[in-house]
């Protein structure tokens, strides 16, 4: 096996996949990126078992062949090199070396064999091709919901509730539920999966300039994106997904419109004096007006501030988890924020203005707490 490639283009490319280099494993060749030689390209492979990421980088190819080469030093030796030109190539039983300008270096290899194999998903496979700026945006704007609940694993990821005239991306923890929805992704019929939020942190990640069309492959057990030269794989949670649709409030009739960051940076203000336990803040809302409040009797801390609001409705106090709140507002892009109560009780429903573009597209659900 021998090649020559850029040290910068072949760092990039380890780095890509990098992130499914597992922390620690039972099985030592996890351990290593699989180098297999093409038609003038080095694929690159690493995997933990459960995720598996594979990018393409152009070399000059002198002579074919494939090994598994250590992770941990061959990232560590490619960030200490200049740019410039590399050739690697295999000596001998189990080694193989790193030629540069005024220097090399010589590493242990393993037999490529021994790298599992690495399972996709079969012939029947639902396919969808999904906007890369589209999915980077709702997995951003949901993957902060999702929970982590080994009692209710299907509630740990995002889910994709793909239909003919639309695709919605769920999270929920229970305690706040957000829905983003994009029409530009249909498919010819309905279906669904639920991505862990582990791989779906790294794709959102790999997802770096948001262009071109990420190819979406999946089954019963396993999902595949294809973006440009890279390919990512991994096991889908196996679970029926709850139906949200069914908890989103539909007659909320007291509504408040506020500065979105207005809001948000005052919710954080008076959370400060809250109990560091509960985390609960207080909303008094008369018409003109918001009254946000929290308070810890046992330090005799206390907080208030009071903001002039365009607010229709009875009066009304509620509290939530302040979070929570800052969770959803923190993560919305919209610059008017739209928050809808039935009464202290239930569900409150909050939402980016409707002359803002982002109103259809996302939906956030943050359930109140008692107050006394």
């Amino acid at each position: 096996m021998e090649f020559i490639v850029s040290s910068a283009e072949l760092l990039k490319g380890v780095l890509n996949v990098s992130k499914a280099i597992p922390a620690k494993t039972s099985l030592p060749i996890l351990e290593n990126f699989l180098f297999v030689l093409g038609e003038g390209r080095l694929d690159i492979t690493a995997s933990d078992q459960e995720l598996t990421l594979r990018t393409s980088v152009s070399v000059d190819v002198k002579e074919g062949g494939s090994i598994a080469v250590p992770a941990r030093q061959i990232i560590d030796l490619l960030k200490a090199l200049p740019d410039q030109p590399l050739t690697i190539k295999t000596k001998g039983e189990g080694s193989f070396e790193c030629l540069w300008n005024n220097g090399n270096s010589s590493l242990p290899f393993f037999p490529a064999a021994d790298f599992p194999e690495i399972k996709t998903v079969g012939p029947d496979a639902e396919r969808v091709v999904f906007p890369a700026r589209s999915l980077a945006d709702g997995i951003s704007g949901t993957i902060y919901a999702t929970a982590d609940d080994e009692m209710r694993p299907a509630m740990n990821g995002i889910f994709f509730d793909i239909d003919t005239a639309s695709t919605t991306l769920v999270a929920s923890d229970s305690h706040k539920l957000i829905c983003y929805t994009t029409s530009d992704v249909q498919a010819a019929q309905k279906s669904a999966f639920i991505l862990h939020k582990k791989p779906a942190a790294v794709l959102r990640s790999l997802l770096d300039k948001e262009e071109g069309d990420v190819e979406l492959s999946f089954d019963g057990t396993g999902v595949v994106f294809n973006y440009g030269t890279t390919m990512m794989v991994c096991r889908l949670i196996v679970g029926k997904y709850p139906k949200y649709r069914d908890v989103i409030p539909q007659n909320n009739s007291n509504v408040l419109r506020i500065d979105r960051v207005q809001l948000l940076n005052t919710v954080r203000r008076v959370s400060v004096c809250a109990n560091k336990a509960s985390n609960h803040v207080k909303l008094n809302l008369t018409p003109g007006l918001l009254e946000i409040t929290a308070q810890d009797l046992g330090f005799a801390l206390a907080a208030y501030e009071k903001l002039e609001c365009d607010y229709a409705g009875d009066n009304l106090t509620i509290g939530f988890k302040s979070s929570f709140l800052v969770d959803i507002l923190a993560n919305m892009n919209c610059e008017t924020v739209v928050m809808k109560f039935m009464d202290a009780r239930r569900a409150a429903l909050i939402i980016p203005s409707e002359e803002e573009a982002e109103s259809e597209k996302i939906c956030g659900i943050l359930m109140p707490i008692m107050i006394s």
